[in-house]
């Protein structure tokens, strides 16, 4: 089974830039479409960006233009750029993987059949 394993999270100043990444186990990993979501306290996760296994990535309203997912299928790692970063950017980031390559709902949280143990991102004013 696929495990996920975050890191790259920190404190940053606003304007700054962070990157993380999502090293995955398995056999497979250039067969799965890989997400970032991202959560704070008392709301729901929400999804950030997704890489689907054909290469093609999509980024929320929220991110367009300041963060740019990509993976290194050699690596088994996908990554999560983050410039610009706002202290409504502020949230423990998660990665997760969807064993089907070309889910069509990508922003949905059930889409997924994996998840990270997540990693925090603080920006400050």
């Amino acid at each position: 089974q696929v495990q996920l394993v975050e890191s790259g999270g920190g404190l940053v100043q606003a304007g700054g830039s962070l990157r993380l990444s999502c090293a995955a186990s398995g056999r497979s990993f250039s067969s799965y479409a890989m997400a970032w979501f991202r959560q704070v306290s008392g709301k729901e996760r929400e999804f950030v960006a997704v890489n689907w296994s054909g290469g093609s990535s999509y980024h929320a309203d929220s991110v367009k233009g300041r963060f740019t997912i990509s993976r290194d299928n050699a690596k088994n790692t996908v990554y999560l750029q983050m410039n610009s970063l706002k202290p409504e950017d502020t949230a423990v980031y998660y990665c997760a993987a969807d064993l089907n390559g070309s889910n069509w709902s990508a922003r949905r949280l059930t889409e997924y059949d994996y998840w990270g143990q997540g990693t925090q991102v603080t920006v400050s004013s």
